[in-house]
């Protein structure tokens, strides 16, 4: 997610530079290679003590951690946002930074299954939505230069509080992920029989499993800072499960077609 902002601020012309702060050397060349970034470097402090703007990009609970380490790097003024898709963890913590920054939580609601920079696409976050979650406390221009940057590479902003933003995503990217993995461990039993499965697995698995190869770190930090909702949300989900089962062991034609039928008309009006 970082490497593909990089690739659109820097194709876009919309900063005057990009610079990167790494974990390993190895990581200059490559995202140097790559063009991700105008130059990287491993030091926080030639990173960030020029920085107007700082996008944190890294897992969320390390993201939390980074706001407190990196406290003493950032110039007075500076903004500081992330790329997280929870929000309420991220934002408790950019509470406690000082008076003199100006924190904004964002997030681009787009990504892909693979990880790492070499996986960083230019057009990742054309007409994706881009969520931000300023506090109280965060002035409106550092809002509008977040909304800004956002906007320069194509996305489409939205304003929410952190609870709602965690409730709404628990419910239409954190719920998917789970239930994509459930039904890659369900198809799984049925393989310890039948290993055949694996190979008349057709679109309709492919497409309604996709998610289930994410990142499993990145997963597991989204999870684990969401707990409450994806719970409620997996609830949700079990109570319309346990309908579908009872009309299907009831062979209940008008039941089973009472809950089909508007599941299909809605998915038609989103992605028609």
């Amino acid at each position: 997610m970082g490497g593909s902002l990089g690739l659109a601020l820097k194709e876009r012309q919309v900063c005057r530079e990009v610079v990167g702060l790494v974990r390993r050397n190895e990581a200059i060349h490559q995202a140097q290679s790559l063009g991700v970034v105008d130059y990287a470097v491993t030091d926080p402090g030639v990173a960030l003590r020029k920085a107007d703007i700082v996008v944190l990009a890294t897992p969320i609970r390390t993201l939390v951690r980074q706001l407190e380490e990196l406290v003493d790097f950032y110039k007075p003024g500076a903004i500081i946002t992330d790329m997280g898709s929870t929000k309420q963890e991220i934002v408790q913590a950019m509470a406690a930074l000082p008076k003199e920054i100006q924190p904004v939580g964002s997030h681009p609601v787009c990504g892909k299954e693979q990880a790492g920079m070499a996986a960083a696409e230019t057009t990742l976050f054309e007409d994706a939505a881009w969520i931000l979650t300023p506090l109280e406390r965060t002035a409106p221009e550092a809002t509008q230069a977040v909304k800004a940057m956002a906007e320069a590479i194509g996305s489409k902003t939205y304003i929410l509080a952190a609870e709602p933003h965690d409730r709404v995503l628990a419910a239409v990217s954190h719920l998917p992920y789970t239930l994509a993995a459930v039904l890659v461990l369900a198809a799984k039993s049925v393989a310890q029989d039948n290993p055949v499965v694996w190979d008349i697995a057709a679109s309709g698995f492919r497409d309604t499993s996709r998610v289930a190869a994410s990142d499993v770190t990145m997963m597991l930090d989204i999870l684990l800072t969401n707990q409450q909702a994806v719970g409620q949300m997996i609830t949700e989900a079990r109570s319309q499960l346990d309908k579908f089962a009872q009309a299907l062991a009831a062979g209940d034609e008008e039941a089973l077609r009472a809950l089909m039928e508007p599941a299909a008309e809605q998915r038609r009006l989103l992605f028609q």
